[in-house]
């Protein structure tokens, strides 16, 4: 390997050339399109997308040593490397209205990338994430707070499924590939308080919601308060969002 895989970082290289080049179209570039990769490690993906003609590319990575890497090995006017953390990266100080977002995601981090992500999602049309394929069937299922947080503003997709041969080293798992595609606006206004009321929502996945808000929460949503929250469906959680946030319901003591 041109560079050495740091543990800690969750780095899984994919080195599949027929791989590469599927996802690559697969993101459907075209011309002018903005590109931001997560994670672009030793820039194989990175090379697929520069075949086509793409306005520019902004490749976000952690690993200083990734860095150099790339800075001394991809020579291309179109790339814009960041040395950042894509957990907490802001999409708004790239000035681009509109941007194209791809990654191999670490295992570890995947789910704290794709909620930083969604707070951006008026500039995020479409994304295509590789992630760990437990992780993309819990984000299809419905039934925790951060899949509710993705499908409220995205359609999700699962495109494939690759196994570990392909990557280097390879995981223990099987990994997926999954497309976000922007829904029309959800009328949200505060994401950070939509998450707080999912996450309280969606904790304690045993107890009934009822033990969760107060009951008149649930009878001006004509909501059974006896069943718990990966019954409801994401059209009932939306509809208990804003009668909460319109009436700042308290969670009652527990008994």
């Amino acid at each position: 390997m041109p560079v050495r895989l740091k543990k800690r970082f969750g780095q899984h290289l994919l080195v599949s050339s027929g791989i590469l080049s599927k996802i690559a179209e697969l993101a459907n570039p075209e011309e002018g399109d903005i590109f931001v990769e997560i994670g672009p490690g030793t820039g194989l993906l990175t090379k697929e997308l520069l075949k086509y003609p793409i306005k520019k590319l902004f490749l976000i990575e952690l690993d200083a040593e990734m860095v150099d890497y790339l800075q001394k090995n991809l020579k291309d006017e179109r790339i814009v490397i960041i040395q950042d953390n894509a957990v907490s990266f802001n999409y708004n100080n790239l000035n681009e209205r509109k941007l194209k977002i791809i990654g191999n995601l670490p295992y570890n981090v995947a789910s704290l990338i794709v909620e930083n992500v969604i707070y951006y999602y008026s500039l995020i049309p479409t994304a295509l994430f590789l992630v760990q394929k437990e992780v993309a069937e819990k984000w299809l299922s419905g039934k925790s707070w951060l899949s509710l947080f993705i499908q409220t503003f995205y359609d999700l997709e699962y495109l494939m499924t690759i196994p570990p041969r392909f990557f280097k080293p390879p995981p223990k798992v099987n990994s997926a590939l999954l497309r976000f595609n922007l829904l029309q606006k959800a009328k949200i206004e505060d994401l950070k308080n939509y998450k707080k009321f999912l996450t309280r929502l969606y904790e304690g996945k045993r107890k009934m919601l009822r033990k969760k808000f107060s009951k008149d929460l649930f009878v001006s949503a004509g909501i059974n308060e006896f069943l718990r929250a990966e019954n409801l469906t994401l059209k009932e959680v939306l509809k208990l969002y804003h009668l909460w946030e319109a009436h700042h319901q308290e969670t009652p003591s527990e008994p």
